[in-house]
C-alpha cells in the first residue's frame, strides 16, 4: 500500500506548493532571532562610571580634556574604567569645595598623608554610549547587575515551559492553528515591551513571550519538514534554520542603525504583523490530519497540491485512510515518548544533545566574548560562521547519514575545546582558530539535532517529541552563564574543559540512534521501534482505496 510520501511522488515532493510554503516559514524563522539573543542589543552594557556632582564644573574651571577629568576624579582609572571600583564607585568628595587644586584636587581635599574614601554611585551612573539600553535605562550596573541575567533567564523559563504547552496544542489542534495563535500573542508581547515603563513587567511580559515565540519557530520547522517528500525533508529543515542565520545578520544591521532599545523593539515587532497572513498563505500538515482521522481534509489539501504543482492528480486516487480503520484517532502523550524501549532511548539520547549543543554553543559565544570588542562585529562573526556549518553538512549528509556527521561534529567540538584550553596564552591566534573550528562543530550538531528529531517520532506525536526534548536546550540556556562564569574565576579555560566532556559524550550517544537517511516518516509508535530494521515498517501505512473499473 502506498504511503503518503509515495503520493508526494505523484503530486509534487518539493514543488511550487511547498516551495511557498518554505518561503512563507523562513520569513517566521528570521524573525525569531530578536526574541531569542535580542539581550545582546536590547541590554548592551556600554562604558560606565558614577556621576559625581561638581565634576563637570570643576573640570570646566580647570581646562581639563576628558582623560584628565577621569584619571582625576574616578577610582583607580586605568585609561579604560574596566575596574569594578572606576564603574561602581566614586570618590566620598565635595568637588564644588572651594579651594580645589587643579593639578592634585585629591590631595587638597584630605591633605598630606591622607585617602578620600570611596562611595557607591548615589547620583548615577554616567554612560559613554549615543544609545541607550534596558541597561542605561533602569541603571542595571553594579549591585543591580543581576537583573540584566533575569531578564535573559525569564524568556529562556518562557521557551522551557512554552515548549510541552505549545508543543500539545500543535499536536492536538494542528500546526496552522498553533501558528497563528502563536504569532498574535508574540507581535501584542513584543509591542507592549515597547511602551511599559518598569523593569518589573518587562520582564514578565519577556516571559510571557517565550512561552509562545520558541514553540511558534518550531511548529513551522514540523510543518515545513511535513509537507515536503523524504528527499528534501533534511534541506528544508537545514535550511528554515540557516534563515534564523540570515536574520542573525539583518538584526545586527538593523541594531547598528536604530543603538536605541524601545525603537528598536517596534521595529523588529511590526513586520511580524504581516504573518497573520499566514491564515490564507498556509496549509494545514496533512500528515497530521491523516493522524487525527480528518482524511477529507487532508485529501482536499493534497488535491490543492497537485493543482498548484501542475501535477494532474490519478483519477484512481480516492480517499487517504490508516489500515486498521477501527484504530480512531490517537492521541498525544507525554508517556508515550518513554512507553516503549526504542522511544525511550530516542528520547532520552536526545535530550541530552539538546542539552550539550545549548551549553557548547551559546557557552564558546560567551567565552570568545568575555575580553570585550566591538559588540557588532562580534556578533556578525557569530553570525557568518554558521553559513559554512549549514553548507557542510548539506554536502556530506545525503552521502554519509545523519548519524555519522551528526557524531562527528560533537566529537570535533569537544576535541577543539579541549585542544583550545592546552594551547598557551601567547599563541593567541592558534586559540582562536581552533576554537572558532569548535564553534563549527556544534553549529553542525545543533542543526542536526533539531531535524533528526523529527524523524525520530511518529506523526501525531512529533511536535510535542520536539517540544519535549528542545526544553533541555532552554535549560542549558539557564546555566551555561554560572558555567562560563563562575569557572573562569578558577581557571580561564576551565569551562572549556567541561564543554570537552559534554561534547564528547554527546558525539558517542548518538551513534546509538538509528540512521533515517531516506527513510519514510515513522507514523506509529510500532513503526519507531522496527525502524533499526532494513525493511520499512508495516504497520498502520497510509495507504489509497483504488477505484477498479467496472
Amino acid at each position: 500500500m502506498p504511503t503518503l510520501d509515495d503520493i508526494l511522488e505523484h503530486v509534487g515532493e518539493f514543488d511550487r506548493f511547498q516551495k511557498q510554503t518554505f518561503f512563507v516559514l523562513c520569513l517566521l524563522s528570521a524573525a525569531f532571532t530578536p526574541v531569542y539573543v535580542g539581550v545582546v542589543f536590547f541590554g548592551f552594557i556600554p562604558e560606565h562610571r558614577c556621576y559625581s556632582p561638581g565634576v563637570a564644573e570643576l573640570s570646566q574651571r580647570c581646562g581639563w580634556s576628558l582623560e584628565e577629568q577621569l584619571n582625576h576624579t574616578v577610582p583607580e582609572w586605568d585609561g579604560r574604567g574596566s575596574s569594578y571600583n572606576s564603574r561602581c564607585r566614586r570618590y566620598e568628595a565635595d568637588w564644588n569645595a572651594t579651594g580645589v587644586s587643579c593639578t592634585d584636587p585629591l590631595g587638597s581635599l584630605v591633605g598630606n598623608g591622607s585617602t578620600v574614601p570611596l562611595a557607591p554611585c548615589l547620583d548615577g551612573w554616567v554612560y559613554d554610549s549615543p544609545g541607550s539600553s534596558l541597561v542605561t535605562e533602569f541603571d542595571l550596573v553594579c549591585e543591580d547587575s543581576w537583573k540584566l541575567d533575569l531578564f535573559q533567564s525569564s524568556v529562556n523559563a518562557g521557551f522551557f515551559i512554552g515548549s510541552i504547552n505549545i508543543g500539545y496544542i500543535a499536536d492536538r489542534f494542528g500546526r496552522k492553528f498553533c501558528l497563528l495563535t502563536t504569532i498574535f500573542a508574540n507581535v501584542v508581547c513584543g509591542i507592549l515591551l515597547v511602551f511599559v515603563p518598569t523593569y518589573l513587567w518587562i520582564v514578565i511580559i519577556r516571559f510571557m513571550q517565550g512561552l509562545v515565540s520558541k514553540g511558534c519557530w518550531t511548529a513551522g520547522y514540523i510543518l515545513v519538514t511535513e509537507v515536503v517528500g523524504p528527499d528534501y525533508r533534511r534541506t528544508v529543515g537545514i535550511l528554515y534554520q540557516t534563515a534564523f542565520s540570515v536574520g542573525l545578520l539583518v538584526f545586527d544591521a538593523i541594531a547598528y542603525a536604530i543603538p536605541h532599545w524601545r525603537w528598536l523593539q517596534l521595529t523588529v515587532t511590526l513586520p511580524s504583523c504581516f504573518f497573520l497572513l499566514y491564515y490564507w498563505c498556509l496549509p494545514e500538515s496533512p500528515r497530521w490530519l491523516i493522524s487525527q482521522g480528518k482524511n477529507d481534509k487532508a485529501m482536499k489539501i493534497v488535491s490543492n497540491m497537485a493543482k498548484k504543482n501542475q501535477k494532474k492528480m490519478p483519477s484512481h486516487f480516492e480517499d487517504i485512510k490508516f489500515e486498521e480503520e477501527d484504530c480512531g484517532k490517537q492521541k498525544p502523550s507525554l508517556i508515550d515518548l518513554v512507553r516503549t524501549p526504542q522511544m525511550r532511548k530516542n528520547t532520552l539520547i536526545l535530550m541530552y544533545n539538546w542539552f550539550t549543543s545549548s551549553v557548547l554553543y551559546q557557552g564558546l559565544i560567551m567565552h570568545m566574548g568575555i575580553a570585550g570588542g566591538n559588540m557588532y562585529l562580534d556578533f556578525l562573526y557569530s553570525a557568518l560562521v554558521e553559513f559554512p556549518a549549514a553548507f557542510i553538512i548539506l554536502v556530506t549528509i545525503d552521502r554519509v547519514g545523519r548519524r555519522y556527521p551528526w557524531a562527528v561534529s560533537n566529537l570535533v567540538a569537544g576535541a577543539a575545546c579541549l585542544v583550545t584550553a592546552l594551547i598557551p596564552e601567547d599563541i593567541h591566534w592558534l586559540k582562536v582558530i581552533t576554537a572558532c573550528i569548535g564553534r563549527m562543530g556544534i553549529t553542525m550538531a545543533f542543526e542536526m539535532v533539531c531535524f533528526v528529531n523529527t524523524e525520530l517520532y511518529p506523526t501525531y506525536i512529533r511536535n510535542l517529541g520536539v517540544m519535549v526534548c528542545s526544553s533541555l536546550c532552554d535549560v542549558g540556556g539557564v546555566i551555561v552563564p554560572f558555567i562560563v562564569y563562575r569557572l573562569v574565576e578558577v581557571w580561564h579555560d576551565l569551562p572549556l574543559i567541561v564543554f570537552t566532556v559534554l561534547g564528547l559524550i554527546a558525539g558517542g550517544l548518538v551513534l546509538l540512534l538509528p540512521e533515517t537517511k531516506g527513510r519514510v516518516l515513522p507514523e506509529t509508535v510500532e513503526d519507531v521501534e522496527n525502524f533499526h530494521r532494513q525493511s520499512a515498517p508495516k504497520a498502520k501505512k497510509i495507504y489509497l482505496h483504488v477505484k477498479t473499473a467496472e
